[in-house]
């Protein structure tokens, strides 16, 4: 006897495959705009809720990644936005970053706390590039730019961390 498949079974395997290639990605990116662990939970969650709604017109012209970052970050903006959020301290410091592999030097926690002080914009390219392994290209379609904005943005970023981190001010 065999299984006959039908449309939702596929929809429900392709969900499944996206959480489990991309939950863990989605959550620390959610937690360092966030800056709490819960409230990346729930963004996640809410992440794939939406994109199990909006399964049907994923088009595939940008990859699934870029597709669920795009809809985590929009996610995430509109937590931020909400005045309960506002009104909370949520400052991070590198030892409340989850998934810790081991204790952090002194230089990856001042370059950590460099990157949460940058400028929205600046903030979350550098944290799709290094973070997220995206290309310029991924990053460019997630946040709807062009590629040499997110180039400019970058290497901006890096110029503020630069000085930053030999002892300027940006």
């Amino acid at each position: 006897m065999s299984v006959v498949k039908g449309p939702d079974s596929e929809r429900d395997d392709m969900l499944r495959q996206m959480i489990g290639e991309h939950q863990r990605a989605l959550l620390r990116m959610c937690y360092l705009y966030l800056h709490d662990v819960q409230l990346a939970e729930d963004a996640v969650q809410e992440t794939f809720i939406k994109a199990m709604r909006a399964l049907d017109s994923f088009r595939g012209e940008a990859s699934a990644k870029t597709w669920l970052t795009r809809i985590a970050m929009r996610t995430c903006m509109g937590m931020r936005r909400s005045s309960w959020f506002r009104r909370v301290d949520r400052r991070v410091t590198p030892e409340m970053l989850p998934e810790k592999s081991q204790e952090a030097e002194a230089e990856e926690s001042a370059l950590t706390l460099a990157v949460m002080n940058l400028p929205r914009k600046e903030r979350e390219v550098v944290l799709l590039y290094y973070y997220q392994d995206m290309t310029m290209k991924e990053i460019a379609g997630t946040l709807g730019v062009t590629q040499p904005t997110v180039t400019y943005r970058l290497r901006r970023a890096r110029e503020r961390l630069r000085l930053e981190m030999e002892g300027g001010t940006p």
